[in-house]
């Protein structure tokens, strides 16, 4: 069985990849983020599975495939991967649904106490040469310190500059409840925040414990204190997050978004920021990415924490994904019932 290769993935498994036949690597783990689609039609010629990440695998592709059995991509979604005609030629797809939940949900929290604690800010200064003494102390430690410094509590003291707020008792706004919301939840959850969800696509949501509740859009916007968004983007879920939006939260509030950033209106946001509608933002996405360098997020606001969408970026995500592949793989040589298949 020929198998082409071009997606990202970890390197302790490709023994394990190669047992199910000849695999020819190409593209990502090449150093080629994406083939054009004259190169994917010549790799593919006679291939029996592509597996991929981000190659456009197109009709015109497909039909370059004529041995082409099993299309697997590597993402929680093949939205590269034209699945309605790769069906109609009989041609099977697998995916890896919640491959970097854990990454995101912990990026998400990873934000949240950023923003919160204005820690990025604090950093940013203090390389920067603030808050910083003039010579190295030479007295004996006190208290495990070389100097016991006592900030003072004007406007410039970093003590004051910096004051943020504990996550404990606050309450955290889940809007989008599936395997990211659900572990968000989780983790937020051991930090003794109180809960509150809301997913327009889910009719009955289950959530046991105290401190859980499900609410409507507007009840969330209203009590949160943190309003963190794991929405997939459709025509219902574009621009969820307006204006409308925005004004009706607490204006201390903080709002993540590790999704996508056509869930929310960005230039809304941008208002929000500047008129202290909200308290802040901690982003992973942005409409235009790379983020312009004369983006707002970067010349003018002080109330955002940004980060160049790496929510999803771990090493444990290749394993993640690469094992699902390969035991999917199996189970679709051994003809069993596929556990990822795209339908």
């Amino acid at each position: 069985m020929k198998i082409l290769f071009t997606a990202e993935y970890d390197e302790n498994y490709l023994e394990q990849l190669q047992i199910f036949g000849e695999v020819n690597i190409q593209g990502w783990a090449k150093g080629i983020a994406k083939l054009s689609q004259a190169e994917l039609q010549v790799l593919s010629k006679d291939v029996d599975i592509i597996i991929t990440s981000y190659d456009d695998i197109t009709k015109e592709v497909i039909d370059s495939a004529t041995q082409l059995k099993l299309i697997a991509c590597t993402r929680a979604t093949p939205v590269n991967i034209d699945t309605t005609y790769a069906k109609e030629k009989g041609i099977k797809v697998i995916y890896t649904p919640g491959r970097n939940s854990d990454s995101t949900a912990e990026h998400t929290i990873a934000l949240m106490l950023s923003i919160a604690r204005k820690i990025p800010m604090a950093h940013q200064k203090l390389k920067a040469g603030q808050f910083t003494g003039q010579t190295n102390a030479s007295e004996g430690p006190i208290d495990g310190l070389r100097k016991d410094v006592v900030w003072g509590f004007d406007d410039h003291s970093p003590y004051v500059v910096f004051k943020g707020m504990e996550l404990k008792g606050k309450n955290l706004g889940i809007v989008g409840y599936g395997s990211i919301g659900r572990r968000v939840e989780k983790i937020a959850s051991a930090f003794g925040m109180n809960i509150l969800v809301y997913d327009p696509f889910v009719a009955n949501i289950e959530i046991d414990g105290v401190g859980r509740q499900k609410v409507d859009f507007e009840t969330l916007l209203k009590e949160s204190d943190f309003v963190t968004v794991h929405l997939k983007v459709t025509k219902e879920t574009e621009g969820t997050f307006n204006k409308d939006a925005f004004k009706k939260m607490k204006k201390s509030a903080y709002f993540i978004n590790c999704a996508r950033a056509a869930v929310m209106i960005e230039e809304d946001l941008i208002d929000a920021l500047r008129s202290g509608e909200i308290g802040g933002a901690a982003l992973d996405v942005f409409e235009q990415e790379p983020l312009w360098e004369g983006h707002p997020y970067i010349t003018e606001l002080d109330n955002v924490v940004i980060t160049p969408h790496i929510a999803g970026a771990t090493y444990d995500v290749l394993s993640n994904h690469t094992l699902m592949i390969i035991q999917e793989l199996e189970r679709f040589i051994k003809q069993e019932p596929l556990l990822y298949e795209f339908k």
